[in-house]
């Protein structure tokens, strides 16, 4: 089994990367390199000079068209929100060139939640008009193409219209890899390169600044360019680079010499180097082959001979999610090292661009920090820098970078739950922290100012609570905000203290910050220390009062739990001295707060942890990326995850628990493979048998991580006593949930109260 060794060395790293303060410190929101000569110094892509090197990564554009496929009002704003920003490169997202091959990218009836530059003259204008707005801020916009989705498209082709989805080889597919993804004839490969090379030359025609191929994760050029994939033994494709360079050269002919091409690659699949021996299994078998970093670097090389311009690079595919698309966890500039080396490569190789130019290569992976990038561009580690996620937190990010605005800028918390969760599960892109974000279209950026002045109160100083006070106030309203607590922040305040959560802490200050800057410029008074009543209120006489006082976490009461030190996990969190000298802790919950809690108890307090958790799946319903990340370094630390496990009482310093021993358990470490949505059936998952074995676990501390239930009471006594004209309740106190959900409803209330 090939290794790399570096890939190996960065694997083993990003487990524990915040033990190393210095790289814990990049993850800052410090302005301490301003002003950002380099950031925002020009650069060149073939002869298209790009006004900055800061590059809007391909953030999804799913189910920001119409059926059709024409990009619509919606998908045209989100992209001219982002090049009025000051970004000086947008790429798109996908953009598929094999409807009718690849049946993973046609929903039934031909619709498609792509968007499309093929099928019809219909689709024509959406991509000039885009092209248009983009320019007008002095942007330039590349269009992302792919080959197609192969063995990581959707398997339900199968089910909808009888089409067995589509790879380069016989290779599983990756939601349900019961089902058997079939190898594409030279003939379909053929036109699927036609298709291409003419997807191309419509850009050109369309105004758009130049084309970007989806070489990377896995997609279906990937599995035509690299032997993990691609094992055909016949035809003009069994040389897995060929698919790729003759992809190239069609594109080049269509578009002559000066038109640049940008390809996105990954220097490694890093499925050995994470894997290793689990490489044995039925899912990843076939996949030991991988491009070595020494093969990637010499297919890149052939690339440039037939006509790349740009590279950007990273690491790893869909079976482990987590690298090519890093959580909250993975440590700030997580693939500079990668960069770094592809462009000593090419500078050492004296490898050259047909416009006879070094190939500059873009670095991507948490980068959201404007001294990080600054420091990286200055250190020559590569030669542009991508924003995908930060840039959709704050479309202004370069702006406000360019103008020392640091503090002011929205920094993205790593949850992935707008950005990726929400089209997964059936939505488009949107952001946790910017409620904005894939809404410009209707939703103007500049505040309304309020007809009606009102006085109104706001119950609660989490992230909903903020926000709707904030805003309230920007629009002219008199706000009264109150904290019961002594700081604001809400559940985030527990939520930041594991290391791992590194940017909520960021979020934290920037809250804190604007909150700060708001009161000092609008009608805006805070109080904290004080709890509101009914009778306070009433004396107030607010015209409207919001109500986010949060929730709480729940727990469990039960014989014996007198004889266990127990504690709730938000209490532990915000009170770690609580731990005292326990070392067996059990927590129960195997949510994404049970999880992280038993994260920060293993690498930074060194304790001996186990985690219950009643259903299938631990951390269900979140991002694959982020719960992949989690799994696969609890496992590797020897945190024992104990799923379809019930807990059923006490037994002096134990817990006891109902533990399904069946054989049909699923693995609670399963990283290479993602939890199906709820309203997806795999007929082929084998069938769930039940057979429980009680068992006793060791503890000296029991940490409950069940869920919160909404603090709502005062609300519902608000509306029985009708306090006001107008009574909301928004955040945790209505659903305990998500930043992405409080924000949500923050926004729309202070927008039209």
């Amino acid at each position: 089994m090939k290794k790399d060794q570096l890939i190996c060395e960065l694997v083993d790293s990003y487990g524990d990367w915040f033990n190393d303060d210095e790289a814990y410190q990049k993850g800052k929101m410090s302005k301490n390199l301003y002003p950002y000569t380099e950031m925002f110094r020009p650069i060149e892509i073939n002869r298209l000079e790009i006004k900055n090197r800061l590059v809007m990564a391909p953030m999804g554009n799913i189910s920001m068209c119409d059926e059709t496929g024409r990009p619509n009002d919606q998908m045209l704003e989100y992209y001219f929100a982002r090049a009025k920003g000051g970004i000086g490169l947008i790429t798109t997202g996908l953009v598929p060139v094999s409807h009718g091959i690849d049946p993973t990218v046609t929903e039934p009836e031909g619709m498609t939640y792509f968007p499309r530059i093929d099928r019809t003259r219909s689709v024509m204008a959406g991509w000039r008009d885009l092209s248009a707005g983009v320019h007008n801020y002095g942007a330039k916009i590349f269009i992302q193409l792919t080959p197609g989705l192969g063995r990581v498209g959707n398997p339900q082709c199968l089910l909808t219209m009888k089409k067995f989805p589509k790879s380069a080889s016989i290779n599983p597919n990756f939601y349900m890899p019961q089902i058997p993804c079939l190898p594409l004839s030279d003939r379909k490969l053929k036109k699927i390169i036609k298709n291409i090379g003419q997807a191309s030359a419509d850009a050109k025609a369309f105004n758009i600044d130049g084309v970007y191929l989806h070489g990377h994760e896995g997609y279906l050029l990937e599995q035509l360019t690299n032997p993990a994939f691609n094992r055909r033994k016949i035809g003009s494709y069994s040389n897995w680079q060929a698919f790729g360079i003759d992809m190239i050269k069609e594109i080049r002919r269509r578009v002559g010499p000066d038109y640049p091409i940008m390809y996105r690659i990954d220097l490694s699949l890093a499925l050995n180097e994470v894997y290793g021996d689990k490489m044995n299994i039925k899912d990843l078998r076939k996949f030991k082959n991988g491009r070595t970093i020494d093969m990637t670097l010499e297919y890149m090389g052939n690339l440039v001979k037939a006509g790349v311009d740009i590279f950007d690079v990273d690491l790893g595919c869909y079976d482990n999610w987590w690298l090519p698309h890093p959580p909250a966890s993975m440590p700030p500039g997580c693939f500079l090292s990668i960069s770094q080396l592809a462009k000593d490569y090419f500078e050492k190789n004296k490898i050259l661009s047909n416009a006879g130019k070094l190939v500059p290569v873009v670095a991507v992976g948490k980068l959201g920090y404007p001294d990080l990038a600054e420091q990286a561009l200055r250190d020559q580690q590569c030669d542009m820098v991508m924003l995908g996620r930060p840039v959709l937190a704050d479309p202004e990010w370069p702006n406000k970078a360019y103008n020392g605005c640091v503090e002011d800028i929205i920094p993205c918390i790593g949850c992935q739950e707008g950005c990726i969760n929400e089209f997964v599960e059936g939505g488009h892109p949107q952001c946790a922290v910017n409620p904005r974000t894939s809404f410009e279209y209707k939703m103007s950026e500049e505040l309304n100012l309020a007809i009606h002045k009102k006085r109104i109160g706001v119950i609660g100083a989490g992230p909903a609570g903020i926000m709707a006070a904030v805003m309230a106030a920007k629009r002219g309203h008199d706000v009264t905000l109150v904290e019961k607590g002594n700081q604001v922040g809400g559940k985030i305040n527990a939520a930041a203290i594991p290391k791992i959560k590194y940017e909520v802490e960021n979020y934290k200050n920037y809250l804190e910050k604007q909150l700060e800057k708001t009161r000092a410029q609008h009608q805006l008074q805070y109080i904290d220390n004080f709890e509101a009543t009914i009778e306070w209120l009433k004396e107030k006489e607010f015209d409207s009062v919001i109500f986010a006082t949060g929730a709480e976490e729940q727990s469990i009461s039960m014989q014996g739990n007198e004889k266990v030190n127990c504690i709730e996990g938000t209490e532990l969190l915000l009170n770690p001295e609580k731990i005292g000298d326990a070392q067996r802790v059990v927590i129960i919950g195997g949510g994404v707060v049970g999880c992280e809690i038993a994260y920060w108890l293993k690498h930074e307090h060194g304790k001996d942890v186990k985690v219950v958790e009643m259903s299938k799946h631990f951390m269900n319903h979140v991002c694959t990326a982020n719960r992949g990340y989690l799994l696969y370094y609890l496992e590797k630390s020897n945190v024992e995850l104990l799923n379809c496990t019930k807990f059923i009482g006490f037994h002096n310093n134990q817990v006891k628990v109902l533990q399904n021993v069946s054989k049909t358990v699923p693995n609670p470490y399963l990283t290479w493979r993602p939890v199906l949505p709820e309203n997806v059936e795999n007929p082929f998952a084998p069938k769930y048998l039940v057979d429980e074995k009680e068992r006793l676990l060791d503890a000296d501390l029991v940490v409950f991580a069940i869920g919160n239930k909404p603090l709502d009471t005062l609300y519902k006594e608000a509306f029985e006593n009708k306090v006001a004209k107008e009574i909301f309740n928004i955040g945790d106190s209505l659903k305990g949930g998500k930043v992405l959900e409080a924000t949500r409803a923050a926004n729309t209330i202070a927008r039209n109260i």
